[in-house]
């Protein structure tokens, strides 16, 4: 038994069953292959609606670049998404947008912006075989000139009516929904590996307990005597 194992062991022993089975459903569903970033987001209940999505579609990491504004989640629209994903702010520094992008290249991310303006790749054509890192922008202005400038690849929604583009957290929930989607049919090896399960888990259990941080730290110590 690994230190990890053992630690979510004894997390066990102190959560509801409920909660166990929860967690041992949910987190073999989980996936870091694609991750989602929001850049500059102005209504706050847009990138609540997007977690939420985000956590229905199974996707775990959401990135808030915040240059020029921070957000404030609205837990009514969220429904306790904010709870169950890891959310990783950009915010210090002059260029929060270069920091979250080197960040992310640096990990594997292939920087994917969305723009209704630039007819490019489609959520049917993009390659899914690498990591991605979805970026979306502003409500009114929509991704910046230095994201467009720094992204690997455009995508865009085809549109069928007059009406220039969905409202921001349809176009998320649409383009999350058919990425997963083509994601189960492929060969891609795209869902969390065990190990990274076993910690998702114990990060989950931290946050739902009073102490939860405390009481990781205790395991692990108790781990390292036996």
């Amino acid at each position: 038994m690994t230190q990890n194992d053992f630690v979510l062991s004894e997390f066990y022993k102190i959560i509801t069953p409920n909660k166990v089975g929860m967690f041992e459903r949910i987190a073999p569903q989980r996936s870091r292959h694609l991750v989602v970033g929001l850049e500059n987001i102005q209504q706050d209940h847009n990138a609540s609606a997007i977690m939420r999505s985000m956590d229905c579609l199974g996707f775990q990491e959401l990135h808030l670049i915040e240059k020029n504004n921070s957000y404030q989640f609205q837990r009514d629209i969220a429904l306790g998404a904010a709870r169950w994903l890891d959310v990783i702010q950009h915010q210090d520094g002059p260029e929060p947008v270069l920091d979250a992008i080197a960040q992310l290249k640096s990990k594997g991310y292939r920087i994917v912006a969305t723009s209704p303006h630039h007819k490019a790749l489609t959520p049917q054509t993009i390659d899914i075989s690498q990591p991605i890192a979805l970026f979306f922008g502003a409500e009114k202005h929509g991704i910046s000139e230095e994201l467009l400038h720094n992204a690997d690849e455009l995508l865009y929604i085809p549109m069928h009516g007059f009406t220039e583009s969905f409202n921001l957290s349809v176009s998320a929930a649409m383009v999350l929904s058919a990425l997963r989607t083509r994601l189960e049919a492929s060969e891609v090896n795209w869902l969390l590996p065990k190990a990274a399960q076993t910690m998702l888990k114990i990060e989950w259990c931290e946050r739902i307990l009073n102490g939860g941080p405390q009481l990781a730290q205790k395991f692990r110590k108790e781990f390292k005597k036996d």
